[in-house]
């Protein structure tokens, strides 16, 4: 499994409601795809459901070629809020998807060693969730869907609430984690420099309902400088794009 998704005709009604309308979209493996649009364009939706939470009111949605039928453990879901056992340490948390599946204990045990060092989490294996700081759950979080090895990667917004420096600093971690691991990555933003610093190649959404309204490839090396005026220029180019949909749906 490479993480190799593609989407053709995607619907999703909620009732009366439609969600999303059409969806046609490939996302291509070893890359970071961000997500992008103001609320109500169905980002989350079309996440979800490449997770294998929702399934389409119509179309077709491929990983690998497979039809998406529920969740797999190939694919790792990282949520807004971090998804820890409060009562298990940190080691006992990463540890804890590859035991249930019965996973080589040596192997196990040796990546979960690596991806805790590499975030600086390996002095804190021992401590429980309600010992770290947020933005060490968060990565406690990130390390914990990894210890499973996921070819594919999909997040959902982990990193809104926190104050900007932890934010920024997460940022950086997890496109090291993701360049290291060479995890293919479908991630769900609302946030303009988030987009930019992370993503290969943006999907723009556009609510009313949700829909593609343009997928653009960053070509922009990493790593890339936010007070840049290569980055200001992406900046400004993804702001018209997304701030016309605000307006109208904050008009309607």
């Amino acid at each position: 499994m490479t993480g190799e998704v593609q989407a053709r005709g995607i619907i999703k009604r909620y009732g009366n409601t439609v969600a999303l309308n059409g969806v046609d979209v490939d996302l291509h493996a070893g890359q970071i795809t961000l997500l992008i649009g103001p609320s109500g364009c169905g980002k989350t939706t079309l996440l979800n459901m490449i997770a294998g939470f929702e399934e389409p009111s119509a179309g077709t949605l491929t990983v690998d070629g497979e039809a998406v039928h529920g969740p797999d453990p190939r694919r790792g879901v990282i949520f807004q809020d971090p998804t820890l056992f409060p009562w298990l340490t940190v080691w006992e948390n990463v540890m804890f998807g590859p035991e249930v599946r019965g996973e080589n204990r040596a192997a196990a045990e040796a990546r979960a060693t690596e991806l805790l060092r590499m975030v600086r989490l390996w002095d804190f294996r021992n401590h429980r969730p309600s010992q770290l700081s947020g933005g060490m759950r968060h990565r406690a979080a990130i390390i914990r869907t990894l210890a499973n090895d996921p070819q594919l990667l999909l997040a959902d917004e982990p990193f809104t609430g926190l104050d900007e420096h932890t934010r920024r600093r997460l940022q950086s971690d997890f496109l090291t984690i993701v360049q290291r691991t060479k995890k293919t990555v479908v991630f769900v933003t609302h946030n303009i420099e988030e987009a930019i610093f992370l993503a290969d190649r943006m999907v723009v959404m556009s609510p009313g309902p949700g829909r593609i309204k343009q997928i653009i490839d960053v070509d922009l090396p990493h790593p890339r400088n936010i007070l840049s005026d290569e980055f200001n220029q992406w900046r400004a180019r993804l702001y018209n794009l997304i701030t016309p949909d605000v307006i109208e749906e904050t008009m309607e």
